[in-house]
């Protein structure tokens, strides 16, 4: 069963992605705040991260760029209630990252998670292995 790591500051928001996702047969775990996030992602495996690009505590996109310092190829799902997502692909870490807006519809959100899992699969082996190093 692949695992996301869900990391929104509010708890409906979670709740509701959470639920989304355990339907559709995946093992979710929940942070509230950037610094828990970043925490869980330290410690545990994720096949793939959801994150609110305007958290409490911090940038989601700081975020997003601190995993993926950590590891360069895992699917990002970035939603935010805002709908300019100008610049947010500036950096390496921040590329195949697909933004939802919210609210979004069960079924774009697993059509987000998916388009970010294949955007890591296609990526060519080279470029994966020059992020790594």
């Amino acid at each position: 069963m692949s695992r996301i790591l869900v990391v929104d500051d509010q708890k409906d928001v979670r709740a509701m992605i959470s639920m989304v996702l355990r339907v559709n047969q995946f093992e979710v775990v929940e942070a509230g705040t950037a610094t828990a996030g970043l925490q869980l992602f330290r410690d545990q495996a994720f096949d793939a991260v959801i994150v609110d690009i305007y958290l409490d505590d911090s940038n989601g996109l700081d975020l997003v760029s601190g995993m993926r310092a950590l590891v360069p190829d895992v699917p990002v799902v970035a939603v935010s209630g805002m709908s300019a997502f100008d610049g947010a692909a500036m950096s390496e870490e921040l590329t195949r990252v697909v933004y939802l807006q919210k609210p979004f519809r069960p079924n774009e959100l697993m059509r987000a998670v998916e388009t970010a899992r294949k955007a890591v699969r296609d990526r060519p082996a080279a470029t994966l292995a020059a992020c790594a190093g």
